[in-house]
């Protein structure tokens, strides 16, 4: 199947009450072999829109609406070549993250970052990246596994990095990162499988019961355990503290907060940019308000449409790249999800979604895979749109194979934790 980009997002700002469905755009760097209408678009167009111009225009000059002060209205068809670019660049500061973590169980770093802060992103082939790491990330799952043994819980999850000075002048600010690698460990799975709504409580002044969040993100982004020499405190105490010295520390310059995520580390990324703005971190020495922007690749649904909406009201920006094929993205709330009838009691996305297609035969582990995704938006030199009218992607292959299996399982179990158990069999099988 030959590989394509897709684009799924409003074409006008998105609307917080609005109920109407997403509109499905494909963007495609080939032409696909399949029944499509295909209608090629050239970025020259691009002069019919109000933003005329930004493509050529500096980072500096136009970074607020890049970072989605707009909802990237008329950024995304075309698809933008400067936001492109920093979708690019934020991707490369995730897979950052898993080339640097240590899965060597000889070694001394193991699940931890296999090198220093000041040497990090040079080891990793980022040394222009024009960034300096300040904090490593430490995450403590709260789970039990009976075969696990006595090393301490807590796994390096990503780092928190400040823009240098030389920077900040080609991207107009001093922006304040925090990247998140997705899910490796078996603590790290299980964590993902605990899908459950559970209300968020981040604000001890306002807790919101209405605001719910997957139990088992949250599980990740607020557990501690105090004997990781590494970690001082839960990730949440981590990312918010350093988060907030940045900010004083640089509190009379032009700011932005951007938080990257694959995978679970999407998940936790949005929770950040939820807690931060709830609580009102995101505040300069003159009150204004710091934009945060979240990039989420291939990310699960995070919480319920109360959860959305009150991200919408704070402001978060949330830009989501997804592959069409990926079974990752559909979860949780399989079924129970934002297009369905009972939506104020289902699982919603956030945001506005960038949508992939791309899938190997011979590497279905591939449709996950953090390197593809940014692979794929690297190599998108010439942009056509089409109308996808398939939809028939590889999670419903998954979905198919879990009827098929449902009759197969035990009557005492739940028919909902028998799905969850043959998805974690197959994304694991694939190592995604």
């Amino acid at each position: 199947m030959a590989s394509h980009i897709s684009l799924m997002s409003n074409p006008s700002p998105i609307s917080r009450n609005s109920t109407s469905p997403r509109s499905r755009v494909v963007v495609s760097s080939v032409v696909v072999t399949r029944s499509t209408s295909v209608v090629t678009i050239k970025h020259a167009n691009y002069a019919a829109v109000k933003a005329e111009g930004k493509a050529e225009a500096p980072l500096a000059a136009v970074w607020r609406e890049i970072q989605g002060s707009d909802d990237w209205q008329d950024l995304m068809e075309p698809l933008n070549p400067l936001l492109r670019s920093e979708i690019v660049r934020y991707g490369e500061f995730v897979a950052a993250c898993y080339k640097a973590f240590d899965l060597d169980p000889s070694s001394k770093r193991y699940l931890n970052c296999k090198h220093g802060k000041p040497r990090m992103l040079r080891a990793v082939g980022m040394e222009d990246s024009g960034y300096a790491v300040t904090k490593y990330i430490y995450a403590t799952p709260d789970i039990n596994i009976p075969t696990r043994t006595a090393a301490c819980r807590s796994r390096w999850i990503g780092y928190v990095a400040v823009s240098d000075d030389e920077n900040v002048k080609k991207i107009g600010r001093r922006d304040i990162l925090v990247s998140f690698r997705g899910t490796v460990t078996p603590a790290e799975w299980l964590a993902n499988l605990m899908s459950s709504l559970t209300p968020a409580r981040l604000d001890p002044h306002d807790p919101r019961p209405d605001v719910k969040v997957e139990s088992g993100f949250l599980n990740v982004y607020t557990s501690d355990d105090s004997s990781n020499k590494f970690s001082n405190g839960s990730c949440r105490e981590q990312v918010l503290s350093e988060t907030a010295r940045l900010i004083n520390k640089h509190k009379h310059e032009e700011l932005s907060i951007t938080l990257a995520g694959h995978s679970m580390g999407s998940s936790i990324a949005l929770l950040l940019g939820y807690d931060l703005a709830e609580l009102g971190l995101n505040r300069d020495a003159a009150g204004r308000e710091v934009p945060i922007t979240v990039y989420s690749f291939g990310g699960p649904r995070v919480g319920n449409l109360g959860f959305k909406e009150r991200c919408e009201d704070l402001g978060v920006k949330v830009l989501r790249v997804v592959n069409v094929n990926d079974p990752i993205t559909k979860l949780p709330g399989v079924f129970l999800n934002e297009s369905s009838p009972w939506r104020c009691l289902c699982y919603a996305h956030v945001g506005v979604e960038l949508t992939l297609d791309f899938f190997k035969m011979m590497n279905p582990a591939c449709v996950h895979d953090i390197d593809h995704y940014v692979g794929l938006l690297k190599s998108c030199s010439q942009v056509e749109r089409m109308i996808n009218k398939e939809g028939f992607d590889s999670f419903t292959r998954v979905s198919n194979y879990i009827s098929l299996q449902k009759q197969k399982w035990d009557t005492a179990w739940q028919w909902q934790d028998a799905a969850r158990h043959v998805i974690a069999n197959l994304v694991q099988s694939i190592r995604i």
